[in-house]
This record gives structure tokens, C-alpha cells and sequence, in this order.
């Protein structure tokens, strides 16, 4: 992963993940947080991390392709 990528998840991505509300999820967030020793809390974290990254990832090549498909059928 590039090290843009690794910066934007730090000061992008990640923020706006731990701004959005949980609703139902909370209960699962807090108990993977507070059941998992530190060791593999830090492993889960990468794991997020990559995860993020690559939806956003997703997300623009979605964005993109759309974009594309909607200026050839106008």
C-alpha cells in the first residue's frame, strides 16, 4: 500500500469512520475493543486499516466507471 494511501486512511478515512454513528454495531465495536489483548487489538487495527482503504479504493473506480457510462449515454 502506498504511502499516500496510508496517510489518507490516517487523515481522512479513519476520521470519518470513528465520526459516524454505530447505531446497532456499537455493542460489536465495544466488545472486539475491550475482549482482545493489545497484541492482536493492533492486528485487528491493520487489518481495518486495509479494509478502509480498499473500500475507498472501490469507491472512486465506482464513481469513476459511473461517470464514464453516464457521459456515453448522454
Amino acid at each position: 500500500m502506498s504511502d499516500f494511501m496510508l496517510w489518507l486512511h490516517a487523515n481522512y478515512i479513519r476520521p470519518q469512520i470513528d465520526a459516524e454513528e454505530k447505531g446497532d454495531y456499537a455493542f460489536h465495536f465495544d466488545l472486539v475493543q475491550n475482549t482482545l489483548p493489545p497484541a492482536v487489538r493492533s492486528s485487528m487495527e491493520k487489518c481495518l486499516e486495509l479494509t478502509a482503504v480498499r473500500a475507498f479504493s472501490l469507491g472512486l473506480k465506482t464513481g469513476v466507471g459511473l461517470m464514464d457510462s453516464a457521459s456515453r449515454g448522454a
